[in-house]
């Protein structure tokens, strides 16, 4: 006859019932506690991702809108084609991260009359949902923690020589949240010809 195996019975216990060990349900402890913990990391980053979505499309905004600027220049020809690069290379747009001024008399954003117009203002209607073009009631942002960079070089073809109808820009927006107290940068990058 084969041997029977008899099973070990806990104190109080029927045949036939099984439970978990403390062991076991100490790990299974510690593993829920590890997936809690990764699932509060992610929800803070989530929320800081949400806070600071308000400044990151501004960012965004300012370097299109000095794109727009560098366009209208070439477009209307107010600028000739020469004048679009940075003042080093003989033309009209700072190098250098510059504080977000209103465009000058020239109308074109990045150009040294821009320091003249004083720190452009992001205005949003006030609670009546009108806007009225004035501070009160309007809600007025300031843009000071933002500074914007236009870079103005040159395409080079094969050869290393500078291809004279066409350019690179690189516009780059830097900004320090205000929940984060981080810096951050939007670079918006293109290139710009001569032809209309």
């Amino acid at each position: 006859m084969k041997a029977q195996r008899k099973a070990a019975f806990r104190p109080g216990s029927k045949p036939g019932e099984q439970g978990f060990t403390l062991v076991e349900v100490l790990i299974s402890m510690v593993v829920l506690t590890i997936g809690m913990l990764s699932m509060l990391g992610v929800l803070g980053l989530a929320m800081a991702s949400t806070q600071t979505s308000q400044e990151n499309a501004i960012a965004k905004q300012l370097a299109n809108e000095a794109m727009e600027g560098i366009l209208t220049a070439r477009e209307t020809a107010n600028v000739a084609w020469s004048g679009i690069q940075n003042t080093g290379a003989g033309g009209i747009f700072i190098p250098g991260l510059v504080p977000i001024d209103c465009a000058g008399v020239d109308g074109i954003i990045g150009t040294a009359d821009d320091a003249a117009c004083g720190p452009q203002i992001l205005e949003q209607p006030g609670s009546s949902g009108i806007y009225a073009g004035t501070c009160p009631p309007d809600v007025c942002y300031p843009l000071t923690n933002y500074s914007r960079q236009i870079l103005i070089s040159p395409v080079l073809d094969s050869t290393g020589n500078p291809i004279p109808t066409l350019r690179q820009v690189q516009i780059t927006v830097q900004y320090t949240t205000a929940q984060l107290k981080t810096s951050k940068q939007y670079i918006l990058t293109t290139f710009i010809s001569q032809f209309r």
